[in-house]
């Protein structure tokens, strides 16, 4: 017996106070630095807190699509043996009170919609919703469109059948299920239930929702089946290893301060599977996706919201990015100068360096058609107030319209911050245009522009068409990634929803006004959500100047890709430090094959800075482009109408080569050009190609399918061309504004083929048009002029 008795009333204070300080010190060590991206997955696996399992169909309306499914209530338990300790969840009783006034196994809200034949929504919810549904900015047209039509119900024995002529949807009732297969009956993915995962000793979480201790919000936990072979591709500009097949992957907006860590400046909630079919989580909230790096037949989507509303996509690459863009919304075509050579470095101070590097690029013969003003323009480097600095831009109108005659459009950088120094910050503050936080303050010393409120909207556009009326071309649209996760916004959400949307409000902002002002919807963006690919362009971000930086470029530029954005840049050579020479070589290629092209960084960027030898390559690299400009026109207006990546994923194109699928180091230019950049200082690389026969671009030497040692050419990188292919080519220019397009060149590329085909689009037609050439003994013949006898064109072979 115990020498020392305490009393009833003692021992639970004491045990009280334990149960506080076990609290406290769990919140510390969950205590994220500002805008840590927060990771929703440890929300699953907190000892405090209820899970609910997803377990029955209680009800169905196969008309309507509307049923309730019942969750049976659990908690985390732990057993010990053989001195190792295993937490998995439990059946559990209630522990409210009163015990007649909640559910011990609520049954909740289930839907199923139909959006087109090869898209579902599946919609599951963890309790009542109160709020008003309102239109979706993440949404094209705010809404999805309704085709139940296109699907035929039948009553099955397993449950609900729902088939159109892309794939069928399985509803089973006990225990309840959803199977998505494709038209040929091959299941793609199901959800899971605790029964299916009985035959392992490894504790899975199935498809459920969790009620946290702390303040009884919940979040859901979309739990589906993956196979064994299964690769998943997408969740926006993503650094990692490019298939995210066993990997944890936060989706949450954040300067990731490079393009080397697992951050993201743009991270977008889709996902395609190599089993033909992707995911969009129609969410804002935070969202942690556990891609079978846990348990790895399990794909868990850990919603931060208390809703799971899910599209799912049926089909191969190129059909899914189709659908879904045709939800999201696909890219408005940018004007033509854009895809001219951007020259920029942090920064241009004044008006004198800025007609300097413009007379430089003209004198060394670099075709150019943007000037990048980066922070310097104001009066104090980085204080945005819109304003030149009225001590170095003596007349910036004047000098605005002076490049412009010349061919150079301005790009003028900004952001949505305002620190306490800046003459604007007092009038922001005044008029109530930032975010503010729970007391009504700003919860950062910066003020944060509050895109959820209409007359910030408007005062910024105001600032923003102020510029773009002395003949600005296109703002950059700078970070975007900071908003204040805490900090309560004018549509009345917090943080926790409106973080991840702060992107897509502000490219939405920058882009509307720039259209109505030059009818150009074009701005040059760092931050996504979905929905900004309807905002082209983004770039990539800061990276290191190291060869593992620029491997990283390229992986997060396709991943982008996969994920709804045709147009991408990146800052050539890297961004952080002077660029080594012979990395800014290889990477200035690399840079002319993307949709997008800027030099950008810490100086020198200007190619004339640099040795003789590299001035002439990177010219050679720059006229590459400038001749290839009506390819890459065409294929950008290809891309634009259909959803597709200008730098695109091999396996886009070729889904049923095995090989493509595991390519990472290489991409398509478009539909008929392979690149393959030199990462490291060598002069040859293993390449891999798909089927058919390729063309070098540079040598005119013909690979077949499979792997090869190749050479790069006088130019530091690999081009090939797929066989049958036309490549319209056009007359050097310094700028796009002096390009002749009544004449164009047609170049054919053709081993065994004996038809050539391409794509052409003229700046001032509206349609694209197919370029189709015939085999005519040595010589290849259009079958029809495509556009009016003003083009000419001249065929080589």
């Amino acid at each position: 017996m115990l020498k020392n008795k305490i009393n009833c009333s003692t021992f639970f204070t004491l045990l009280n106070m334990l149960l506080i300080a076990n609290v406290a010190f769990a919140q510390i060590q969950n205590t994220n630095v500002l805008n840590e991206p927060p990771d929703i997955s440890k929300d699953f696996e907190d000892y405090r807190n209820t899970y609910y399992l997803a377990d029955e169909l209680s009800s169905f309306n196969p008309e309507t699509g509307k049923g309730m499914i019942k969750y049976l209530r659990h908690n985390i338990a732990t057993r010990q043996a053989f001195n190792n300790m295993l937490s998995k969840l439990v059946p559990s009783e209630a522990n409210e009170f009163p015990t007649t006034e909640y559910a011990v196994s609520p049954e909740l809200p289930f839907s199923i919609e139909f959006i087109s034949d090869r898209t579902i929504r599946i919609k599951t919810s963890s309790g009542p919703q109160f709020k008003k549904e309102e239109p979706s900015l993440m949404l094209v047209n705010g809404i999805a469109n309704d085709a139940r039509n296109l699907w035929k119900y039948s009553k099955v024995t397993e449950g609900h059948k729902y088939t159109s002529n892309k794939g069928s949807v399985l509803i089973t009732e006990k225990p309840w299920h959803v199977y998505i297969y494709n038209a040929k009956g091959k299941l793609l993915t199901s959800t899971l239930h605790l029964d299916d995962v009985t035959s392992t000793y490894t504790p899975v979480t199935p498809f459920s929702f969790v009620r946290r201790a702390d303040d009884y919000s919940r979040s859901m936990n979309a739990v589906f089946s993956m196979s064994p072979e299964e690769k998943i591709f997408g969740c926006g500009e993503s650094f990692t290893q490019f298939n995210k097949r066993g990997q944890k992957v936060i989706l949450w907006t954040d300067d990731a301060n490079g393009v080397q860590n697992e951050t993201m400046y743009k991270p977008i909630p889709f996902y395609m599977s190599s089993r033909g079919y992707g995911v969009f989580m129609h969410h804002s909230t935070p969202i942690t996706v556990d891609f079978g790096k846990y348990f790895n037949a399990a794909n868990s989507m850990m919603i931060g919201d208390d809703e799971a509303d899910l599209f799912v996509f049926i089909g191969e690459p190129k059909d899914i990015l189709d659908e879904y863009t045709d939800l999201t919304g696909k890219a408005e075509m940018p004007p033509l100068w854009s895809f001219g050579f951007w020259m920029s470095r942090i920064t241009y101070f004044s008006e004198e360096e800025g007609r300097d590097i413009a007379k430089n690029l003209r004198k060394h013969k670099i075709p150019t058609d943007v000037i990048h003003f980066d922070t310097g323009w104001f009066e104090v480097d980085w204080r945005n107030n819109y304003e030149f600095s009225k001590n170095r831009f003596d007349n910036p109108t004047k000098m605005i319209a002076d490049m412009k005659e010349d061919g150079f459009n301005v790009c003028l950088w900004q952001l949505p911050y305002f620190t306490p120094k800046n003459t604007l910050f007092n009038e922001i503050i005044d008029k109530g245009l930032a975010v503010k936080d729970k007391k009504g303050n700003i919860p950062y010393e910066d003020a944060v522009l509050d895109f959820t409120n209409p007359e910030t909207v408007k005062w910024y556009q105001d600032k923003i068409a102020s510029l773009l009326k002395m003949g600005v071309g296109v703002i950059k649209v700078d970070f975007g990634e900071a908003a204040p996760a805490t900090g309560i916004y004018s549509n009345g959400r917090t943080g926790f929803h409106e973080h991840n949307m702060y992107p897509l409000r502000y490219n939405k902002a920058v882009a509307d006004i720039t259209k109505e002002v030059t009818g150009n919807s074009i701005i040059w963006a760092r931050s996504t959500w979905a929905g900004s690919q309807r905002y082209p362009l983004h770039w990539g971000g800061d990276a290191a100047t190291t060869n593992t930086a620029m491997a990283s470029t390229l992986r997060g530029g396709l991943s982008l890709g996969l994920s709804g954005f045709s147009f991408w840049s990146h800052d050539v050579g890297g961004f952080v430090t002077k660029s080594p020479e012979d990395l800014y070589r290889r990477w200035s290629p690399f840079g002319m094959l993307t949709s997008h092209v800027r030099s950008h960084g810490e100086p020198p960027t200007e190619p004339w800075e640099y040795s003789d030898e590299f001035l002439k390559g990177f010219r050679d690299a720059d006229n590459m482009r400038y001749r290839l400009m009506p390819y890459i026109y065409a294929q950008a207006k290809h891309a634009s109408e259909n959803g597709l990546p200008m730098l695109r994923a091999l396996f886009v194109e070729y889904p049923n080569d095995p090989g493509a699928w595991l390519i990472d180091d290489q991409y398509l230019f478009g539909s008929d050009m392979l690149v393959a950049p030199l990462f490291e200082n060598v002069t040859e690389r293993n390449v891999y190609l798909p089927e058919g026969k390729w063309i070098d671009y540079q040598t005119g030497n013909v690979y077949e399918k499979g792997w090869h040692t190749i050479k790069a050419g006088d130019i530091p990188i690999i081009a090939l061309i797929k066989d049958g292919a036309v490549i319209p080519h056009i007359k050097l220019a310094q700028s796009t504004k002096d390009m002749d397009w009544s004449n164009i060149e047609l170049k054919v590329y053709a081993a065994d083929a004996s038809q050539a085909k391409g794509k052409l689009f003229l700046p001032n037609d509206s349609q694209l048009r197919d370029l189709i050439l015939n085999k005519n003994g040595a010589n290849f013949i259009l079958e029809s002029t495509p556009v009016s006898e003003r083009t000419n064109f001249k065929i080589i072979k």
